[in-house]
């Protein structure tokens, strides 16, 4: 029987329309004394549920992260005096057979009581809303670029060449081919800029299509769509900068990694915060992202395939170390070409990923500025490795009476 060290807490199961609770009381020798009840998900029902938390003298409450019906039960109980723990579907997975709402509760109950729920990572409030905003601004970004290629997929019906439509001056012809204007020799050479001005005769050829009214209108709502995804774009950036500038110190701290960027920084600050003791150390965090090899063995053999984690951290984490294996004279750099030569590229591209995070931790956790080792670290880290073992082996040997000469 396992050993309790919880004598009041309490079990959720969570659903959409209901949450069942299980509380257990008692002596810690003894068998706990179980209560059940069950409560809606409005407002006030969960309410209700706090408060019957707190009057039952309950001081760790546990629930499943089931999909997204957790999060409004979380930001309730959050105002009551109560340890939340977000718990793992996966690691309080209920025994097979007689399988209910009730049950499960009593099962994460129970698990609780015994101290074998470890709690999830869960930011706070201001980092929970950065998080929001910054996964939002990455779909309104894909829906952006969707309705760019839909406008390129309409031109090239229409056999009108403008392939760089979203630059400055294809822009401004681009609103030209919505309004129906006639596109004159003498607009291109005024207007035009960059590489376009000198290519005047040959932009007026490629413009000379087959485009007709449903292709106008076709670019028109497609146009019309980008332009209110852009403007969407611009606001949310501007709120995302507004709830980062009491996080300058962080955020500066990032972008001096090299690979990461000012975007890239604030995605990292949104998915993980800065306060690293969330975390017990590095490897923790690293698991939790995903960026670690597995570790299951069965028979014998070993699967060391990377384990399911943040996704939207993982991505970030991967372009990051993109842009780093681009640079040049870096420690990174030479650490990711080292691994290519034996994992392949996409393989490297994570494990640099994952000592990215990893220096993200040590940096948010002593607030220490990056500092650049070079391209060349490696090799004087194995000089210095095998020296150490060398005097060490030499050492060992004196000890035992020899004498070592070392060859001239």
């Amino acid at each position: 029987m396992l050993e309790a060290i919880l004598e009041r807490c309490a079990g959720l199961d969570v659903h959409q329309e209901t949450v069942v609770a299980c509380v257990l009381t008692g002596p810690l020798d003894r068998a706990p004394k179980l209560e059940m009840r069950t409560f809606g998900t409005m407002t006030h029902e969960l309410m209700e549920l706090g408060e019957w938390l707190v009057n039952e003298g309950c001081t760790h409450v546990a629930m499943e992260s089931t999909g997204i019906y957790w999060k409004s039960v979380w930001n309730v109980l959050e105002a009551f005096d109560l340890d939340l723990l977000l718990a793992n579907a996966h690691h309080v997975k209920n025994l097979p057979g007689r399988k209910t709402d009730m049950k499960d509760a009593e099962w994460i109950a129970k698990l609780l009581r015994c101290g074998l729920i470890e709690g999830s990572f869960v930011p706070t409030e201001d980092i929970r809303d950065l998080r929001d905003l910054t996964r939002y601004r990455k779909k309104l970004v894909h829906d952006a670029t969707s309705e760019k290629n839909r406008i390129h997929k309409s031109l090239q019906d229409a056999n009108i060449k403008l392939t760089t439509h979203m630059s400055a001056s294809g822009r401004l012809l681009l609103q030209k081919i919505v309004d129906g204007e006639v596109i004159t020799m003498e607009f291109l050479e005024t207007h035009m800029r960059g590489a376009l001005k000198h290519k005047s005769p040959k932009l007026l050829q490629s413009l000379n299509g087959r485009l007709r009214k449903h292709h106008r209108d076709m670019i028109r709502f497609s146009w019309n769509h980008l332009m209110y995804l852009e403007q969407q774009i611009e606001q949310v950036e501007q709120d995302i900068r507004g709830r980062l500038a009491n996080k300058q110190e962080a955020m500066d701290l990032l972008t001096s990694i090299p690979g990461i960027n000012e975007q890239a920084a604030s995605i990292i600050v949104a998915e993980i915060g800065t306060d690293m003791s969330a975390f017990k150390d590095d490897h923790h965090l690293a698991a939790w992202a995903g960026v670690t090899p597995g570790n299951h063995q069965s028979a014998g053999k070993k699967r060391t395939r990377a384990r399911s984690g943040n996704n939207h951290l993982k991505a970030v984490l991967s372009e990051c170390a993109w842009a780093a294996s681009m640079t040049r004279n870096t420690r990174l750099s030479a650490r990711y070409w080292n691994w290519v030569k034996r994992l392949g590229k996409k393989k490297a591209l994570v494990a640099l990923g994952h000592t990215l995070l990893r220096i993200v931790y040590h940096m948010l956790a002593t607030k220490t500025p990056y500092k650049e080792l070079g391209a060349d670290y490696l090799e004087h880290f194995r000089q210095e490795r095998e020296k150490r073992r060398e005097a060490e082996v030499i050492r060992q040997l004196e000890a035992k009476g020899f004498t070592v000469s070392r060859p001239a």
